[in-house]
């Protein structure tokens, strides 16, 4: 089974430790805003290997890692 990563975009508050941290550059920042007014995360679904980094590294718990 693969995993994948889900991320709650309206609580991200732009920090770019996961884009930072991920091993295949498959985070970026949004050119949009969340609710709370910050650019938030995106990722490229076929570059993401489902590694969860960026689960570890988010202060702010954005992420879910999920099965598929």
């Amino acid at each position: 089974m693969s995993k994948k990563i889900i991320i709650n975009t309206a609580v991200c508050k732009g920090c770019g430790y996961c884009v930072a941290a991920c091993p295949k550059k498959a985070l970026s920042m949004s050119a949009d805003f969340n609710p709370a007014g910050y650019h938030f995360t995106v990722v490229d679904e076929k570059a993401c290997i489902g590694c969860g980094t960026c689960y570890t590294v988010c202060p702010d718990y954005v992420y879910s890692v999920v099965e598929e």
